[in-house]
């Protein structure tokens, strides 16, 4: 798909997703209305104002009383006052921009790679909803420093305020990535009509197979080895830093763990192997998804590859923490309402980011070299390749390599 064509869906999807969050955080007052706790619950009311709070123009308490404390007389911490909220206000305007700007770009390049036409509708949905919370999350990361010198304590514990910021909000961006995802490939729907054949490309299993592979061992390196608790508390106090980078302990574990475990310790092994099972999620959710890339996508790229890596572990995080929620409710029964079940979907964002991509460019780079491979002995030998069917699958035959048939070789770009 042309670039012309992707980029109106991708604005219209960043739009959304915008409005939605600023619409969200503008519902917090509706919480402080008499009898909403009675309605909801306190602790439910509690948790919801909790989650908008992060998307919210109106500055906490916190802000409110930390700017009115600084100074000295009524004129100077007026001053004080104005200067700290103008502050929060900055960034919240950053955090909303940061959302549109880190949207769009790669909305567009996984409609361009990734049409929602050929049977390919579930695949781009899934991705750009992915996309548009991992976009969420690096924007929250990225306004976070102009909301914690809002606090006027800027320079206290700097990192670990940098890493609790990053992870506010995440439950309200799903839900808003989820319609925007919607209404943009809706969009793209529109926009497809009339686009002509789309370019398609041999993808030999085998090299996919291994591509995915390499990919999923890459997440499994996170999720497995650095989640594991000991390992854990290792990275958390190895680096004790200095200065405005002290204690970066919360920040590293936030961008290279995609969870966290342990032995079972005295719990019932059965349970304990089945929060281990909706772990495996991830890995097998990534699996697939790298499998199916190189058949989807209309050019195998490594940007592509990546982005798609990306999205493929925030799904996959998003199966476990389903998985768990289901798990949860099952062994406490109604003691834990829906908002309090929910509390821990999101996470794991920044983990994906950082991972994701390094699987990405790994199995696009494993894809070309065992792609070059395979089309050498293939024309050599006369095996077989599979090729893409016109509905974007995989027809599932192998086609005998003579002349004149596909190689087996896949187009990868930079």
């Amino acid at each position: 798909m042309e670039y012309r064509r992707a980029a109106i869906p991708a604005l219209v999807g960043g739009l959304l997703l915008t409005a939605l969050l600023w619409w969200a955080g503008a519902s917090t007052q509706a919480l402080h209305l008499p009898g909403t706790a009675d309605v909801l619950g306190g602790r439910a009311a509690a948790e919801l104002e909790y989650w908008l709070t992060p998307w919210s123009y109106d500055p906490p308490a916190s802000v409110r009383i930390g700017a009115e404390t600084f100074g000295i007389g009524e004129d100077r911490a007026a001053v004080d006052n104005s200067r700290y909220l103008s502050l929060y206000t900055t960034g919240m305007q950053i955090r909303f921009v940061a959302v549109l700007l880190f949207f769009v770009p790669g909305a567009l390049l996984l409609i361009r790679r990734l049409p929602p036409v050929n049977g390919r509708v579930p695949a781009t949905l899934l991705a750009v909803w992915a996309w548009g919370v991992a976009a969420g999350t690096l924007a929250l990361a990225v306004s976070a420093p102009w909301l914690i010198a809002a606090n006027g304590r800027g320079s206290y514990r700097f990192l670990p305020q940098l890493a609790g910021m990053a992870s506010g909000g995440r439950q309200i961006l799903v839900l808003a990535a989820l319609a925007a995802a919607v209404a943009a490939v809706l969009a793209a729907r529109v926009t497809a009509k009339g686009a002509g054949p789309l370019p398609q490309a041999p993808a030999p299993a085998a090299a996919a197979r291994l591509a995915a592979t390499v990919g999923t061992a890459v997440i499994a390196l996170s999720l497995v080895v650095l989640s594991y608790q000991p390992v854990a508390a290792t990275l958390q106090t190895a680096f004790p830093g200095s200065g405005l980078l002290a204690e970066p302990g919360d920040l590293l574990r936030q961008w290279l763990l995609l969870g966290s475990w342990a032995g079972p310790a005295g719990r019932p092994a059965g349970d304990w192997f089945l929060y281990r099972v909706a772990d495996a999620l991830v890995l097998v959710v990534v699996w697939w998804a790298l499998r199916r890339l190189p058949v989807l996508l209309t050019r195998t790229t490594v940007p592509a590859m990546a982005l798609g890596a990306v999205c493929a572990t925030v799904l996959g995080l998003l199966a476990s923490q389903l998985a768990q929620m289901a798990l949860t409710a099952s062994d406490s029964g109604m003691r834990w309402g829906l908002v309090q079940l929910s509390a821990g979907v999101g996470g794991g964002v920044p983990a994906a980011l950082t991972f994701g991509l390094l699987a990405g460019a790994a199995a696009a780079v494993t894809l070309r070299a065992a792609g070059s491979r395979s089309g050498a002995g293939e024309g050599g030998a006369g095996a077989g390749a599979v090729t893409q069917a016109p509905d974007g699958t995989e027809p599932g035959a192998v086609r005998p390599g003579g002349r004149g048939e596909a190689t087996g070789t896949t187009a990868i770009g930079d």
